[in-house]
């Protein structure tokens, strides 16, 4: 009999996307960070992916400085695998957004694959009162503002990590990004497997229907072959059926509170690894097993934990 095939569960655990007054469960210190970091782990998360907030504020702060504090306690109470976001927020320059990744060199990093709208701006529907003083214009903004990352910035991320030896959460919004990822791995800058992160639901990329998600798999799978390793987030209310979606398509699976807030309708989820634990139910409910991280360090082909620089 065949062994069941292991599905990758990444825990978004904070973000940039939504801020501190929309839930009081989202962690914003270096120790809360720390803290639902390791429980999404514990729950079955093989790679937490990381942004950093100021501690006073909750604002996104893309400094070494903020990530630090976490990345050593995260390292030293977990195997789990670890990626730091190149993300960072809309508002920040590629220099600012990639100093983490490049000061920290860890097993994986992210990196959006190409520039975007990015429409945070609906959520002013739902929440209409706020803790700070920069989220209301930090979420309005957005009607006017592009995610920028041009062919020149991914190649320069590309060369960096590869320095570094670490590989990518390539996340791709839309049909376009796949094929970008197919320039650079046509001109040798990425190699595989690569870890395709499809991202649904998220205003100015690909909705969120079933039909995108088969668009996107079927794309990818002309694109790449058997040469990657797909995985599934989506926003908000769309999280839990995308990733039962993916999981039955053969795909990987991102939850946490960076890509949504809830656990069920109108149901705050009180931390990333309830998140989690709602995946792996799943997971295991169609007779899959979750991966651990050493697994998943063995299907994405990872450097491994002993050669990062924190």
């Amino acid at each position: 009999m065949a062994k069941p095939r292991k599905v990758i569960i990444t825990c978004a655990v904070t973000g940039s996307i939504h801020t501190p007054s929309m839930s009081p469960h989202l962690p914003v210190t270096p120790e809360q960070i720390a803290e639902a970091a390791i429980e999404a782990a514990e729950a079955g998360a093989a790679i937490v992916h990381l942004h950093a907030r100021d501690p006073m504020t909750g604002k996104p702060d893309q400094s070494p400085e903020g990530f630090e504090p976490f990345l050593k306690v995260i390292k030293q109470r977990s195997n789990c695998v670890i990626n730091i976001t190149t993300g960072g927020a809309p508002t920040m320059s590629v220099e600012e957004r990639l100093r983490p990744a490049a000061t920290f060199m860890p097993e994986v990093a992210s990196l959006n694959m190409g520039s975007m709208n990015f429409g945070l701006y609906p959520m002013l529907n739902r929440f209409k009162e706020f803790k700070h003083d920069w989220e209301r214009p930090y979420l309005e903004g957005s009607k006017d503002r592009v995610f920028k990352n041009t062919f020149f910035d991914i190649e320069h991320i590309l060369t960096t990590g590869s320095e570094n030896g670490t590989r990518f959460e390539v996340e791709c919004y839309d049909i376009g990004h796949l094929y970008t990822l197919a320039h650079f791995v046509d001109r040798g800058l990425v190699r595989p497997p690569f870890f395709v992160q499809s991202v649904f639901g998220i205003l100015g990329g690909i909705g969120a229907h079933p039909e995108d998600v088969m668009h996107m798999k079927r794309t990818a799978d002309r694109l790449f072959g058997d040469a990657y390793r797909w995985s599934v987030l989506a926003a908000g209310r769309n999280q839990i059926p995308l990733i039962t979606m993916a999981a039955t398509m053969g795909g990987n699976v991102r939850v946490g509170l960076e890509d949504s807030l809830w656990a069920g309708p109108g149901q705050l989820a009180e931390s990333n690894a309830q998140q989690v634990r709602m995946a792996r139910t799943i997971i295991e409910g169609l007779g899959l097993e979750v991966a651990t991280p050493d697994e998943a360090r063995e299907i994405l082909e990872l450097k491994g934990g002993d050669r990062v620089a924190f």
